[in-house]
C-alpha cells in the first residue's frame, strides 16, 4: 500500500506528470471494442453527436478515435496541464478545466465516457457521480465508465508517481444507476479482450 497516495493527491500527480504521461501512453486501442459499443448505442439528437469526456487527459487516442467518427468532443480534465495538452491534440473540441465531482456544463450529451478516470474518486465522490452523469445526458444518452470489478481501494502508479483507485461493488453500481435513472446494457467484469479493464455501459431513460 502507498499510504501517501490519496484522492485529494490525484489531479495534483496528473498536472506534474502530463508530458511525460502523454510520451508513455499507448497508441494501441485496445479500448475499440468497447468505444464501438458506445458509438453504437449513442442517440442521434443532433447532428454531430456530441460526447463528454470526463478526465479527458491528453486527447490521444480516445478522445481523438471518437472525433474522427464524427463525434463533437467536450473534454474535461482537472489537471491543467492534461488540458492545455488535450487542446494541442483537438483544437476545434471544446475543453474544460473543471472538477468532475461538481461540474454543471448547462448542456446535455448524447454519450458521456468516464475511462480509466472516475475511478480515482473515492468511494463517496464516485456515489456523487451518478446525479452529475443524469444532469449531463440527453435523452437516451449512452453513459460508459470503468471500474474495478470488485468493491476496495488499490494502489497503482502513473508515470512513476502512485496514484490511488477506489471501487464500490458491482451491485452498489448498479443501484446508483438505476436510482439515477440509467439501464444498464452491458457490465463486462474484468475483459479480457481490453486488457482486462471492467467497463459498464447505460443508456439514460430517466427525465
Amino acid at each position: 500500500m502507498t499510504a501517501q497516495s490519496t484522492p485529494d493527491d490525484i489531479l495534483p500527480t496528473y498536472d506534474k506528470v502530463a508530458s511525460d504521461f502523454q510520451h508513455l501512453r499507448s497508441r494501441v486501442l485496445f479500448e475499440k471494442a468497447a468505444l464501438d459499443r458506445l458509438l453504437g448505442i449513442a442517440p442521434r439528437n443532433v447532428s454531430p453527436r456530441r460526447l463528454l469526456d470526463l478526465g479527458c487527459g491528453t486527447g490521444a487516442p480516445i478522445a481523438t478515435y471518437l472525433s474522427d467518427r464524427g463525434m463533437a468532443i467536450t473534454g474535461v480534465d482537472g489537471a491543467a496541464n492534461m488540458v492545455e495538452l488535450f487542446r494541442e491534440t483537438l483544437p476545434r473540441a471544446t475543453a474544460h478545466h473543471a472538477d468532475m465531482r461538481t461540474l454543471d456544463l448547462g448542456t446535455p450529451f448524447d454519450a458521456i465516457l468516464a475511462w480509466d478516470s472516475f475511478f480515482h474518486l473515492s468511494p463517496d465522490a464516485q456515489r456523487g457521480m451518478f446525479p452529475v452523469f443524469a444532469k449531463h445526458a440527453a435523452p437516451n444518452a449512452a453513459l460508459m465508465f470503468t471500474s474495478g470489478h470488485i468493491g476496495g481501494e488499490v494502489w497503482g502508479s502513473v508515470a512513476g508517481e502512485p496514484v490511488y483507485h477506489a471501487s464500490l461493488d458491482p451491485a452498489e453500481y448498479r443501484g446508483l444507476l438505476t436510482g439515477n435513472g440509467f439501464k444498464v446494457l452491458d457490465f463486462r467484469p474484468e475483459d479480457p479482450e481490453c486488457d482486462y479493464h471492467t467497463i459498464w455501459l447505460a443508456r439514460f431513460i430517466g427525465e
